[in-house]
């Protein structure tokens, strides 16, 4: 069944990895179900048998269902905003000129940045008091305005953020699918009357399918993982609005020394990124028969 050396590197490479993932994956998600079942701060023996009263309270808490909500609408963000931007600006650089380098690169830049340090970058822009918005109210003649301080602006904000860090990210991986369209293709369409449209659409789009599923696919799964860039930012605030649900589960079960709690919420996020890879495929599977 295997040849050409195919069975032996199975046997070489298969365990290790098998090994890896059940340390590192399998067992502490079997841990956390067993700990999200008592209450626990982290300390001592594990002995306190609450069952499922941290899921109970789990789902009465107001905060965790903004949290679950912000967490959707990042991913409609991510989706509806940063793939459409980086599949547009990728489209206008991907040929291979040194023009098209510095952009790349300029592009790509924020993608390198650290999340801790965008972060950081972008509460000092925000910053009513000496940040960019700062220096424009001064200018305009108007009172400072503190975009992180209110609720109706401060997860706006960080959807900018987000879109702003990763979109370089989708170009590339968008740039890397389209130099692999045959040029043949594009100058058969052009030959056949195609405006530069068209061309996209019905030549360049339909070859670059599994790029645009792949890029989808790295935006849910890094939506669902969003924590770094919203500590510096808001810290979940004001008034903990701007919580994705990582954030909650640090602030509501590790801080607080809850651990129970915590592992409760990392179960209910395990099940929801189950359920939303399951529908992702299945409606790219669906999606594959149509067409």
């Amino acid at each position: 069944m295997y040849h050409d050396g195919k069975l032996g590197a199975i046997l070489l490479f298969l365990p290790p990895s098998l090994l890896l993932f059940s340390l590192f994956v399998v067992m502490p998600i079997f841990n956390a179900a067993e700990l999200s079942l008592y209450k626990w701060s982290g300390f001592g023996e594990v002995t306190d048998f609450v069952g499922l009263k941290n899921y109970a309270n789990l789902l009465s808490h107001s905060v965790f269902h903004q949290s679950m909500w912000n967490s959707v609408k990042i991913i409609l963000a991510s989706i509806l905003l940063q793939i459409p931007l980086a599949l547009g600006l990728a489209l206008l650089i991907y040929r291979k000129t040194p023009t098209n380098t510095l952009f790349r690169l300029v592009f790509l830049a924020p993608y390198i940045l650290a999340e801790i340090a965008s972060g950081l970058i972008w509460s000092f822009i925000f910053d009513g008091d000496y940040g960019v918005s700062a220096q424009i109210a001064s200018a305009l003649s108007i009172d400072p305005f503190y975009i992180l301080a209110d609720k109706r602006f401060a997860f706006l904000a960080i959807i900018t953020v987000i879109v702003w860090k990763y979109f370089g990210f989708h170009m590339m991986i968008f740039i890397a699918a389209l130099q692999s369209v045959p040029t043949e293709l594009i100058e058969a369409a052009e030959l056949d009357g195609a405006s530069p449209r068209q061309v996209v659409t019905y030549v360049k789009l339909p070859l670059i399918a599994h790029a645009l599923k792949l890029s989808v696919f790295f935006a849910i799964i890094g939506s669902l993982q969003v924590f770094d860039v919203i500590i510096p930012l808001t810290n979940g605030g004001p008034s903990n609005s701007t919580h994705s649900i990582v954030s909650y589960l640090y602030t509501f079960g590790l801080t607080r020394l809850n651990v129970g709690y915590g592992s409760a919420v990392g179960v209910v996020l395990f099940v929801f990124c189950i359920f939303t890879a399951l529908t992702y495929k299945r409606i790219v599977i669906r999606e594959g028969k149509t067409t």
